[in-house]
């Protein structure tokens, strides 16, 4: 079973975020990166199909030199090999053709993939990819078990969640559940050292342009002083919901 694996770059979530050129650009200077959180569950994943399984694991992404440092600690944690795929992420269609492109050329049985990325929280590239491969598709996959080429899972879905039956191939959206977060592997000096080894292949990309682009960001509004009102003054408590915050 061959395995591909989509690794975003993202801010760490204790990161100060600021913005520069009149709120047009992410100003990088001072933010630690991570992998993804929800790649990270699915990668951790794909480490037990590859330990039990004997499945082969390679992670892609799209993303410029910087990205290079998580890709290496995708190595580390125990993937055999990593595809970058030279362009600048801004676009959710850009990359889910980016990435559809690597899984149809290797030939991957399934594509696991966070169900979102702790940025922009878009959950759109893994449906995208699927649709442009063909290929059947679970999102908010909390249990992920292969048998030749037939499949159980189970989603969360509101208010419950669903099992399921499926078959190879397949895209998955994975999140907690998938994994536990004690399960997560952090690596260790042999695996970081093997790491260095492993081939980084590095390709161009096939869509030169982006569908859509950024115009500025806005950081949300600061919260307003708290208000303290008497608990036997419920008249004052419904005024100042109805009149200030609006909510009833």
């Amino acid at each position: 079973m061959k395995i591909l694996v989509c690794i975003s770059h993202v801010p760490d979530t204790t990161s100060k975020i600021n913005f520069t050129d009149n709120d047009t650009k992410f100003d990088t200077n001072g933010v630690q990166f991570v992998i993804n959180p929800y790649d990270e569950f699915v990668l951790t994943r794909a480490m037990w199909f590859k330990e039990k399984q004997g499945a082969t694991v390679t992670v892609v992404n799209v993303g410029t030199a910087v990205t290079e440092p998580t890709l290496r600690k995708a190595l580390a944690i125990g993937a055999d090999d990593a595809i970058r795929i030279n362009a600048v992420p801004n676009d959710g269609m850009s990359v889910a053709k980016e990435i559809a492109a690597v899984a149809k050329n290797g030939g991957y049985d399934v594509v696991l993939a966070g169900k979102e990325s702790s940025d922009y929280n878009g959950q759109m590239v893994p449906g995208m990819v699927a649709a442009l491969l063909g290929y059947n598709f679970v999102n908010g996959c909390v249990l992920l078990e292969v048998d030749g080429t037939n499949v159980s899972a189970t989603r969360e879905i509101d208010g419950g969640s669903e099992s399921l039956q499926t078959s190879l191939p397949l895209v998955v959206g994975g999140q907690k559940g998938i994994v536990e977060e004690s399960d997560l592997r952090i690596p260790n000096m042999r695996g970081i050292m093997m790491a260095r080894k492993k081939p980084l292949t590095v390709l161009e990309p096939t869509i030169l342009e982006n569908a859509t682009c950024s115009e500025s960001f806005e950081k949300p509004a600061p919260k307003g002083a708290v208000k303290l009102v008497a608990a036997d003054n419920i008249d004052e408590l419904i005024r100042l919901l109805h009149n200030e915050a609006k909510v009833i």
